[in-house]
């Protein structure tokens, strides 16, 4: 359905351009004056108002070589002019007032995204709610999340990923594991043990290592907290981001350095249609912090 004011001014032939010319005009005291506030020529200034009279059928100024000033008719439209822009700057700023951004993330979201995002709510005056959906999208493509982190991304999903920056992996074993007393481990060994692999949120599957190298997949499971358990449990070992070794401690589990280990990719993502309009002000300032 249309608005009332939209179907209004688009009958009659009136833009919203002409408006402000109009209230440039008047506030301005001078075409000149208006073009320059309104960083258009003096002509398109001039022709706008016009074109409002004519559309309205009135005379809302009156030129002379000395002075503008306002006709009658000017006068009132001018008034009931201020009190419409009033109310659309109220309902705008009501609306930004209460603007939320939904961020999507599967098991454990980076420090250094949540102090982005505190400084990009401050800058624009947007709240954060943070959700925790365990789903390859997180919560993405279900509606649940406006934007996501993710870790790793399936090819084929109808979504656009803006890269952030790359996370060290880690070993984890259990602490009664022949590995945990190791100071670290190498890449190339893990595939001759068995695999606990986190199959929807996870970045660890065998095709990580050479076709003819590959460890075998144990235990398999669909979030973090399952996974973590497994290898509590001595099913295999894992590998995971740096980050659980800092922030997800487990006391039958060891995390271990590896070395030459491939990254993992760290990606906002947005949906390929219909993102939010804060989505796509957040993945800008992100290209601009994290690039």
């Amino acid at each position: 359905m249309r608005s009332e004011v939209h179907s209004y001014t688009q009958d009659i032939g009136v833009e919203m351009s002409q408006f402000r010319c109009f209230l440039a005009v008047v506030e301005e005291g001078s075409f000149t004056d208006a073009a320059q506030r309104l960083q258009l020529t003096q002509s398109t200034v001039s022709r706008s108002v016009q074109r409002l009279e004519a559309a309205l059928n009135a005379r809302l100024l009156e030129r002379s070589t000395r002075r503008l000033s306002l006709t009658p008719e000017g006068t009132r439209f001018h008034a009931d002019l201020l009190e419409m822009f009033g109310h659309l700057n109220r309902a705008i700023t009501t609306l930004r007032s209460v603007s939320v951004l939904r961020v999507g993330f599967c098991w454990l979201l980076p420090e250094e995204f949540s102090r982005f995002t505190a400084a990009f709510a401050k800058d624009a005056g947007v709240e954060f709610e943070f959700v925790r959906r365990d789903t390859t999208t997180a919560g993405l493509t279900s509606g649940h999340a406006d934007v996501a982190i993710l870790r790793g991304v399936s090819p084929g999903l109808p979504i656009t990923t803006i890269p952030l920056w790359e996370e060290q992996r880690v070993a984890a074993v259990a602490r009664s594991s022949a590995l945990a007393s190791r100071d670290f481990v190498e890449w190339g060994e893990l595939a001759d043990w068995p695999l606990v692999q986190n199959t929807v949120s996870g970045t660890t599957t065998p095709e990580l290592w050479p076709a003819d190298h590959r460890p075998e997949v144990a235990a398999s499971c669909s979030n973090y907290d399952e996974w973590l358990e497994a290898v509590a449990a001595d099913q295999g070992i894992g590998s995971v981001p740096e980050i659980a070794a800092q922030r997800a401690s487990h006391p039958s589990v060891v995390f271990l350095p590896l070395r030459n280990a491939p990254r993992v990719q760290v990606s906002l993502a947005l949906p390929e249609q219909g993102a939010h309009p804060l989505a796509e002000h957040l993945a800008a300032s992100a290209r601009r912090e994290f690039h």
